[in-house]
């Protein structure tokens, strides 16, 4: 094998072609609608994290479980990176009706590129939030929310942070 590249290998470099079972992928008895996504801060320095909340509501009859994700994407980058990657999940059970509140943290380490080491950059990112990937299609309809933010500051390795 001389070609060790994750191109096509990976659901993460299939470029524009979506994989069959996408992560995320499956049924659920009842309905949730998330609101309210906040980054803070919006602008953030280039070694700070990124706070996150989001509120999940169940719309549906039933009590359920839903996989809350979150994916970062880079909207410009100084090397090839994913399309999103994968930051936070969580497993929530929420009562038929009822909605909870849930706080993540995107750090600096997670936006960290690979180029000789791990860099970390300025610029503008997209957050998503939802039960699946973006942009995903599916039977049953599951919302992704997004925001952006910016990070400032020079480039600098993460280690110098």
């Amino acid at each position: 094998m001389e070609n060790y590249t994750m191109e096509g290998r990976t659901y993460r470099y299939y470029g524009q072609e979506a994989p069959l079972y996408p992560f995320g992928y499956g049924l659920s008895y009842t309905t949730f609608q998330y609101r309210d996504l906040v980054l803070s801060p919006p602008v953030l320095p280039i070694c700070a994290n990124l706070s996150v909340s989001v509120v999940l509501q169940n719309t549906g009859q039933r009590d359920g479980e839903e996989v809350v994700q979150l994916y970062l994407r880079w909207e410009q980058s100084s090397v090839r990176v994913p399309r999103w990657q994968l930051v936070a999940f969580r497993r929530v059970a929420v009562p038929a009706g009822q909605e909870t509140k849930l706080f993540f943290q995107v750090t600096a380490e997670q936006r960290a590129v690979w180029a000789q080491d791990w860099r970390l950059e300025p610029g503008t990112f997209t957050l998503f939030a939802g039960g699946q990937q973006p942009n995903q299609q599916m039977r049953v309809p599951s919302e992704v929310l997004s925001a952006q933010f910016s990070v400032t500051g020079a480039a600098r390795p993460l280690r110098g942070c």
